[in-house]
């Protein structure tokens, strides 16, 4: 590729979208042409990048740093030309047909200013579909032009062009320790740009339950005194993001990997966040991290986590006038839910799944002996309580003997005895007398058989005051599922509807009005159910139960997932892609009692590009919780998890595969849409292999095909293409 004439100012219109500074036409002027242009990708750190292309423009961006004038604001200029391919008549030649002739350097002025981080972004329009674009920004110190690296990116064809679009989907990319050998690999790939489904950066350092650190990849915060300290499963203190500047940080340091600037280098980029880019298994504004100890919500961290996010990522808005403005309250400061139309064939449709969800169903600092449901709860859920344990009102009961047992154990454990009041069940109370060694007599069999009957927490898993297990993870199916369904009508669905309702509804007017080929859902979390039946495996009681693997994603809103894909059964060719998870997953994702039972969507959910695999993370899990670890058979489990997944429980999960990292590639054209998984095993990313040539040969490719018209999902096994049926559940 060469360089042509820089386009004309007159024909392109360009608006900050950091701040109100706004910009100013320049270029051709003595002053600009007695500059002295310098190389200066170090005035860059993160390099550049660009983003949410459209048939005539395109989000560009960049961060000047100036270690000499870190408080000032800075002059940046932007040049942006059209790039030809070798052999194609270059300007002033014989067959151009560039009529603006080579008028020599158009530039655009913007500042970037310290308010902002030093970053700059500007929404480019005029251009013309599908072509690409070079770029640089140029930092302006005096009679010096310090020059950014010289980047492309590709604008969306026209919205009725009949061309196929072939790119990636990636998600998940800690950095403590890991390297990104994926996107390393990602930038080798033609493709006509990249979507990102979320966790692009992660907002804690040095979690030793998950992340790794090393002297060349790992984070300590600038502003410790602004960061949240946390404690680790094994005592160690780490910290979280907590004020503006450690986003800020974090998003500086994970752009500053050579391997990410490559793609965004290459390719514009379409993203949505999930949840790191505020807090782990966040709700709206509140964090996850005390399991109920203590009210999380903390408007002023998401706050500042969302101003990062603005700053430093390359989005267009719905609102084309739109600037953050930190005095506006989340989630209203910031909406980031939105349609691009990529030609004839692709409408991708992004959501957000973070900012307007209910808290969990079950919450984290549940008392496990209290009901979920009583009796007359339950038997508007079934028609019969034989599934319930038996409860009493403990205030009442034997004199109140059995309140003050148990709340003198939940004291102990540090939990608000004041809330252990009301109906428990007898079953745990029985329980708590024997673990706890009290001289209470248990309540006798001939008196539980005449005691009302209902759904209490323990019976989802909820074994401990404060805890993820029973709440967000690992829930027992069948009780999880009434718990859901009557929770359903007593909210009018509002306790699941995780895109909150104007979102939703905008959401499904959007894929309805398409008229474009694919209709692709950029889906932040799992559709697909990973439900587990531990029945026939050799694990003890309460193990040996049907679970729900994760309630924190779409599987812990069954009613929910069910209104949308009922919603969507009148529009062909909707295709979810996925992250979040950090998994391959392939599956065709359907109702168990909704509306209208069979209807389906196709998922394609992908694996890291470096955060730790599911598999690993369920293995360590294990091995860091006491209470698990010394559960024979329990850690095999954990090692075992893909077939378990992949079978009786999950009948639309077709493929699976829990311990691999990489990306997913789409090739969506008239007639089909083809995914490529790329993967390549886990201890890759503990090295750096940037320059590798060999690199190619770490990664192994499975092959997904979807004909238009159909629900269908079909695999390239031994060259040929095989549907899977989830009846027999088989490829056939």
């Amino acid at each position: 590729m060469q360089r042509r004439s820089f386009l004309k100012l007159s024909a392109l219109t360009f608006t900050s979208l950091l701040g109100h500074a706004g910009c100013k036409g320049g270029g051709g002027s003595d002053e600009g042409s007695e500059r002295e242009v310098v190389d200066a990708p170090e005035r860059f750190p993160q390099s550049v990048a660009s983003g949410d292309p459209k048939p005539s423009g395109v989000i560009v961006w960049a961060r000047v740093d100036d270690p000499e004038l870190p408080d000032d604001d800075y002059e940046v200029e932007l040049e942006i030309w059209p790039l030809v391919a070798e052999g194609d008549p270059q300007p002033g030649e014989e067959g151009d047909t560039d009529t603006d002739g080579d008028e020599g350097p158009m530039l655009v002025s913007v500042i970037a200013e310290a308010r902002f981080d030093h970053c700059v972004k500007l929404r480019v329009e005029g251009l013309q579909p599908a072509t690409v674009y070079a770029y640089r920004f140029l930092y302006i110190k005096g009679s010096t032009a310090y020059a950014s690296r010289t980047a492309q990116t590709k604008t969306a064809p026209a919205l009725d062009a009949d061309v196929p679009v072939r790119f990636a989907f990636v998600s998940c990319q800690d950095y403590g320790g890991r390297w990104y050998n994926a996107y390393a690999f990602l930038a080798q790939q033609e493709l006509d740009f990249f979507v990102h489904l979320g966790d692009y950066i992660y907002e804690t350092a040095g979690d030793s339950s998950f992340q790794a650190g090393t002297e060349e990849r790992s984070v300590v915060f600038d502003d410790e005194a602004g960061a949240l300290p946390l404690t680790a499963g094994d005592g160690t203190t780490f910290y979280a993001a907590r004020s503006l500047d450690n986003y800020r940080q974090l998003y500086r340091t994970f752009r500053g990997d050579a391997a990410l600037q490559a793609v965004h280098e290459r390719l514009a980029m379409i993203a949505i966040w999930d949840d790191h880019e505020f807090s782990d298994d966040c709700h709206g504004s509140t964090a996850t991290y005390s399991d109920g100890r203590q009210n999380e919500e903390d408007l002023a961290r998401r706050a500042a986590a969302n101003q990062a996010w603005f700053e430093y990522m390359p989005v267009d808005y719905p609102d084309p006038t739109f600037t953050y403005d930190p005095a506006v309250s989340p989630p209203l400061d910031i909406r980031i839910y939105r349609d691009i139309e990529y030609g004839r064939h692709v409408h991708l449709v992004m959501t957000d799944l973070r900012s307007y969800r209910p808290d969990h169903l079950v919450p984290e600092d549940a008392y496990p002996g209290a009901m979920a449901l009583d009796e007359a709860q339950f038997l508007t859920v079934l028609t019969t309580t034989d599934a319930g344990v038996p409860y009493v009102d403990i205030d009442a009961y034997a004199g109140g003997s059995y309140a003050e047992l148990l709340r003198s154990v939940a004291s102990d454990a540090g939990y608000d005895a004041g809330r252990v009041t009301g109906n428990v069940s007898a079953t745990y109370i029985n329980d708590t007398i024997a673990s706890s060694g009290s001289n209470l007599a248990p309540i006798e069999q001939a008196e539980l058989d005449t005691l009302p009957r209902g759904i209490a927490f323990h019976q989802l898993f909820k074994r401990s005051f404060f805890g993820q297990l029973g709440s967000r993870y690992l829930v027992v199916r069948d009780p999880y599922l009434w718990y859901a369904t009557f929770l359903q009508g007593q909210s009018s669905g509002a306790a699941q509807r995780i895109m909150g309702q104007a979102q939703q509804d905008w959401f499904l007017d959007t894929m309805r009005r398409s008229t474009h080929t694919w209709k692709v859902w950029g889906n932040e979390f799992c559709l697909t159910s990973l439900n587990i039946d531990l029945r026939a495996i050799a694990l003890p009681p309460p193990f040996n139960q049907a679970f729900v693997m994760s309630a924190e994603d779409w599987n812990g809103v069954p009613h929910n997932r069910a209104e949308l894909v009922d919603g969507l059964a009148g529009v062909d060719n909707v295709v979810a892609i996925t992250g979040d998870i950090h998994a391959f997953f392939a599956g065709t994702p359907f109702n168990w009692g909704g509306a209208a039972e069979g209807n389906r969507v196709v998922e394609f959910v992908t694996g890291s590009i470096s955060s730790a695999t599911y598999r690993s993370l369920l293995v360590g899990q294990v091995q860091a919780d006491p209470s698990l670890s010394a559960v024979p058979g329990i850690e095999a489990f954990a090692q075992g998890i893909r077939d378990l997944l992949q079978g009786g429980p999950n009948p639309c999960m077709a493929y699976a595969d829990p311990g691999m990292h990489g990306f997913g590639i789409v090739t969506a054209r008239a007639d089909e849409l083809l995914v490529d998984f790329h993967m390549h095993p886990e201890e890759l990313v503990t090295t750096s292999r940037y320059d590798d040539t060999a690199l190619a040969g770490e990664f192994a490719i499975q092959s997904f095909r979807v004909v238009a018209g159909s629900r269908d999902l079909h695999r390239s096994i031994d060259g040929a293409w095989m549907r899977w049926d989830p009846t027999t559940q088989r490829w056939v």
